[in-house]
């Protein structure tokens, strides 16, 4: 019930930055190749954070 004031963590954002990054870059693959990669390079930095912020 009091799950809605939770505020989300760091990496729940990052995830969901993520997932969307990756769905961008699965929409663009038949329009734009480049603007593909271009997506999947930032999705590809996202998870890069999201990994140092679990060994912390």
């Amino acid at each position: 019930m009091f799950g809605i004031f939770k505020k989300k963590s760091q990496e729940d954002k990052l995830q969901e930055k993520y997932k969307k990054l990756m769905e961008e870059g699965f929409k663009l693959q038949s329009i734009s190749r480049s603007d593909s990669d271009q997506k999947y390079l930032e999705a590809d930095a996202v998870l890069k954070e999201i990994e140092a912020l679990k060994d912390k």
